[in-house]
């Protein structure tokens, strides 16, 4: 028996979002050997959905996806005019 594991997380960062969205869906798109099926989406928030079959992938996709979009967040606060 195989268990699928699954998860959605949707980020609202405001006027930040789509400059997030594009930082962080870079990455996604050029890691093809991805253990966890990935996708992120933009549609006035990011979606962001993953499915696989072992959890802890699950788990370090989903910290790796989030601390992602904290550094993008972070970096563009910093640079605030």
């Amino acid at each position: 028996m195989t268990l699928n594991f699954s998860a959605k997380i949707t980020v609202d960062a405001k006027d930040k979002t789509k400059a997030i969205y594009d930082s962080v869906n870079t990455d996604n798109e050029f890691y093809p050997e991805n253990p966890v099926k990935t996708q992120i989406t933009f549609d006035k928030k990011i979606i962001i959905t993953a499915e696989t079959d072992q959890l802890n992938h699950l788990r370090a996709n989903m910290n790796s996806t989030l601390r992602l979009i904290q550094a993008s967040y972070d970096s563009i606060e910093s640079v605030k005019i």
